[in-house]
Order: C-alpha cells, then structure tokens, then sequence
C-alpha cells in the first residue's frame, strides 16, 4: 500500500536524531497507520514534512530568469530557461511533484489528527488538536498557493484552470486521473484553508500568565494556563500563526486580483486591498512600517540577538538560522557566491542596466525625466535613490573597505578580478549584488568568521506593496476604502524611508498622485526595487502581463581623454514565448492522465 511506504519513510526523517543502531533498524520503523494514535511522535512526522518541505528558496535564485538580473554561473538552469531552454519537461520553476508529495502528508495527517492521543490531559489534548489541525490547513494552503503560483493558466479551449484539488490522502484505490479544479475554485478552496487556520491559530505564539488570558473557548472546557502555554506558547514560535496564515491570504488574493488571472479568479482588487489590510492594521498601518525595515539583512544588531522564533519589527516569517560560512542548507554560503572576486567570492549574481536604472534620483524623480531628476549620464551613480547604495555594488562602490572598480581602466593599478568579464567569476554587467549580503562575513578561507543569516519568508513590505498595489486599483491613488491609509500614503511613506524625496516633499509622488495609471508603474517600480533579489520578479512580470523578454543589459565602463565613459550593452538577449505567461503542466503528468488538460501553447 503505496500510503505505508510514505509514513515508513516519514518514521524514518523523525527518528535520525535517536541513538538506535541505524545498522539494524528496529521493527517498529515499519508500522500501521493506527500505530499513530498512540505514538504523537510518529504522527506528527506528517506534519514536519510539511514543514521540511516549505516551497521558499534561503537564496536567490529565480531573479537571474527576469531583467533584474543574469548569473555567470552558465551552468545555471534559470538562465537556460530565460535563453530559451523552458519546457514542460525541463521547468526549474516546477513546483508539481514537490507540493503534490506534500499535500499527501498534510491530507493524512488532518485524517487521524484527532485521533491521536497528543496529552493525556483531556484539555491539553483538545488544544493540541486545534493547533496542529491550524497548522495543517495553512501549510495545505501554502502548498496549493505555489502550485497555482507555478502552474495555473489558460487552456487551448479558453478556461482559466488551477490545479486538481485533493482533500484527502490518496491511496492505490484512489482515482489519480483527476481533471484541473477552475483557477476561481482552488483560490476559494485555498481561502477556506486560512479561514479555518486563521480560527484554531493564535495571532502569534506566546505565553499567558494567568487562567483569565485564555481564549474563551479554553476557558469553557476548562483549560489551564500550563496546558495553554505548552501547546500555544513562546516556544512554538517559528510555526504557522494566525497572522503568518493571514499574510499568505493577503498574498493568494494578491495573485488572484492580478490582471492574470482576474478575469475569471472571482477575486477583486478591493478584496485583494481589505486582506492585506487586515494584516498592515495590526501594526498600526503606515505607523508600523519599521523604519529600517529595507536594510533588514544588514541590520546586524537585530539578528544576532533574535531569540529562538523571535522576529523583528519588519519580519513576519522567517525561516531557522543558518550559518553565513558553513550553511548546509545552501552548500555554499550567499557571500561565497556573490562577494566580488577581489572578496573571495564568484560574483554570481549580476544586476542589469535595466535594475539599475529603475532606482530614481534621491529627489524622487525617475532618470528619464530629464528635466526634473539632474541624472547626470557622465556621472550616474551621484545623488540617486539611495537603496541603489545598498542593494548593488557598482563601479567606485566601497565595500568592505575595498573600493570594487566594475571598469575597464587601462592603468595597471585599478586594474582587477572585479572588473567587466575578466575572468569566469567576474560580473558580466559591471554590478555585483549587495543585497541579502552580511558585510561582516569574510570568506577568504584563511580567515573564516561564521556569520548567521534567516531566511525570511514573509516581509511587511511585500504586505504594504501588496496593499497600494490593489488599493490604487481598487479606489484610486489617494481613496482608503474605509481603511486609515491609502495606496499614496503607503508609496510615500516606503520612499522616505529609503531616504527618497525626502529634502523635497517628493514631488514626483505629489505630481502624480491622482494618476491612476502613473502610480500603477510607479508602484511596480516600487515593488521592483523593494522585492529585488527575493524571487519575486519572475512571478510578478507575469501576474502583471509585462513583457517578459527585455533584454539584460550592462554597462562598459572605460577610460577616455575626458574622464569615465559609459557604454550600455546587451547581456542576454531573452527567448520567452508569449505563451509562457502561464507555467505548464509537467509534461509526463500529461501522458499519465489523461483528464489533465496542459496550458495553451504548451506540450
């Protein structure tokens, strides 16, 4: 029975850390699924697949197939793919095989969750039930999140389908050969899913110092304040909250409101707005924007003392700490993989022209803009939008105390490793990435100093751009909808955090603030530099219908009688296809059954 195979093999994941001779495995690592209801342990091996298999990426990876970014690394699937290599048999983007497995685990588990014996307190055991049963429906919904993310899409017969959607655990009577849910019919599902997470899940998981402080419902079963803090407290955090799973709803409806996908998602932008207010309101809204919350992976004094499970003022989800120069994880560590040649790194990820000019001037206003911003295309890198500073390394840039030179000087002394295409670890656009980096990390092999990293799943930004982004679409740039704050307070306020238009009232923003569609681009614009570099540009392009082919571009960087000359030049000169706006279906699942219909332009 194909369903004893899975739990033999999630027996096996749970016990690694025991002390048995793993040469001689015991008889019980091949047990019943009733053997669950009395042993917790075992059944909660279900559930920590789920979590084993989260579908976050602790690097960035996705960013080198978009105009944000190409890789030197040419062994790289994700470049293969933006060069024209995409297939329904060759899909880096895949998420198919992974989440279906998962959803398998999760399906079991919430099939005999309340038959298994958690606590022989009768409380404790009910509260147990309900935390592991919120826990489950929000990782099943994450998991169907992704594959719709991945691979919903239009059909050769016009139906904006999803994913079949399967609620129970599967078996070898089970009918595999399923057709595709409608893509509004799996959004709805995946809502129910948070909805009834959001209900058995506190806020966030922390302790009560008194019987009086339990919620209602545990206060008329009689629970107790120890039983309480056991299941709900301190020490369960890290796992799906209520206000984790109230995040993934902001961002299903987000999705689903795009213009993608809302012809037919039955999600509109004010549904997508409300949502993603329901999570900024517990902060106080525009308030609670953490002030330093766009340099969160440099703000070193938070993260080496976060507690366990603890976040910080901008982090909503986070993954487990890792080490900065001996992460399993990753096998190689982010600053190995992206410090400048000259730093002992391979400078794999290399931001294009085309990133770089999206950051405006300091001023506020956008390089094209002539008249207004004082770019200076002799000069380009002066008195611009200064996230550009901390988020990408350029020519002159100082870093580590090291000035990084990018060009292609003639004289011998600023001649180096770092500059354009010298050697196969050098950048290929004159940019080395900066963000995601601890500058104190020093990978010179010599001279190790283990820094730690945490992989953040969930920002408060993306929740806030997620908000302006439905708010200006749903009641214009400036209207609330009955919330405090506006698509324009937001943008304002995220550009003066990041030191933009802050000497002049910004006065692009004011400029065009009753412009619907000039703050839709600029909001993209926003979420472009915001999100850079965190896997989330592939997946926007094409929720947004943009174009998916810009070519990557670079810059040359030479010496000339007058100064510094600046030559743009093409990188990778992207082959996507129009239709591949919608991810397929993986092309052997289509051979196997045959009620699954592949997206149009697909084979």
């Amino acid at each position: 029975m194909k369903l004893k195979y899975i739990l033999i093999s999630t027996v096996l994941l749970t016990s690694l850390s025991a002390c048995e001779d793993m040469f001689e495995p015991a008889q019980e690592n091949i047990r019943d699924v009733e053997q669950m209801f009395s042993d917790p342990n075992y059944a909660s091996g279900l559930l920590g697949y789920g979590y084993a298999m989260l579908p976050y990426d602790n690097s960035s990876v996705s960013d080198v197939a978009t105009d944000d970014a190409v890789t030197n690394d040419l062994t790289s699937t994700y470049s293969q793919m933006a060069l024209g290599s995409w297939s329904s048999s060759n899909n880096p983007m895949e998420q198919w095989q992974a989440r279906k497995a998962t959803i398998q685990y999760i399906n079991t588990f919430l099939s005999i969750v309340d038959r298994v014996s958690w606590s022989s307190t009768e409380t404790t055991n009910k509260m147990f039930i309900d935390k592991l049963s919120g826990e489950a429906y929000a990782l099943r919904a994450l998991n169907y999140f992704y594959l719709l993310q991945a691979h919903a899409g239009w059909t050769e017969d016009g139906q904006l389908l999803g994913v079949p959607m399967v609620f129970e655990p599967e078996d070898m009577n089970s009918d595999f050969n399923l057709p595709r849910n409608e893509f509004s019919e799996c959004v709805k599902f995946i809502f129910e899913d948070l909805d009834r997470a959001i209900d058995l899940l506190p806020l966030d998981f922390s302790n009560i110092s008194s019987n009086a402080e339990l919620p209602s419902k545990y206060q008329q079963i009689g629970a107790e304040m120890g039983g309480y803090n056991l299941v709900f407290g301190t020490y369960q955090r890290g796992r799906i909250s209520g206000r984790i799973a109230e995040a993934i709803k902001a961002q299903v409806a987000l999705l689903a409101a795009s213009p993608a996908y809302r012809e037919a998602s039955g999600v509109t932008s004010e549904t997508a707005a409300n949502y993603a207010a329901i999570v900024l309101n517990r902060i106080g809204g525009v308030n609670g924007i953490d002030p330093r919350g766009n340099t969160w992976y440099m703000n070193t004094d938070e993260l080496d003392n976060m507690g366990s499970g603890s976040v910080t003022a901008e982090i909503i989800w986070r993954g487990n700490r890792t080490n900065g120069d001996a992460d399993w994880d990753m096998g190689i560590t982010q600053e190995k993989n992206n410090f400048p040649p000259t730093l002992y790194g391979s400078g794999r990820i290399n931001p294009t022209q085309n990133l770089v000019d999206a950051f405006p001037m300091a001023n506020g206003y956008p390089i094209s803009d002539a008249v207004n911003s004082g770019y200076d295309a002799s000069n380009p890198y002066v008195n611009r939008d200064p996230r550009l500073t901390d988020y990408v390394l350029y020519n002159g840039s100082t870093y580590k105390g090291k000035t990084i030179i990018t060009g292609l000087y003639a004289d011998s002394e600023n001649k180096t490793d770092d500059g354009l295409n010298k050697i196969g670890t050098s950048t290929r656009t004159g940019y080395y990435l900066r963000k995601l980096l601890r500058e104190d990390c020093n990978p010179n092999p010599s001279a190790l100093n283990p820094k730690y990293h945490f992989p953040v799943r969930i920002r408060y930004t993306e929740i806030f751009l997620a908000y302006a982004e439905a708010a200006n679409d749903a009641w214009g740039p400036t209207a609330t909808g009955g919330n405090a704050y506006s698509a324009y307070d937001v943008v304002k306020a995220l550009r003066s955090r990041g030191g933009v238009g802050t000497d002049n009232g910004d006065a692009y923003l004011e400029s065009i603030k009753n412009d619907v569609a000039k703050m839709t681009d600029l909001i993209r614009n926003e979420r472009r530099i915001e999100l850079c570099f965190e896997n989330k540009r592939f997946w926007d392009i094409r929720r947004w219908n943009l174009p998916l082919n810009e070519t990557a571009k670079g810059v040359r960087i030479e010496q000339g009688s007058n100064g510094l000359n600046y030559t743009e030049i093409d990188v990778e000169i992207r082959n996507y296809q129009d239709y591949m706006y919608h991810g397929p279906i993986p092309y052997s699942e289509t051979l196997k059954w045959s009620n699954l219909q592949q997206n149009k332009g697909w084979r």
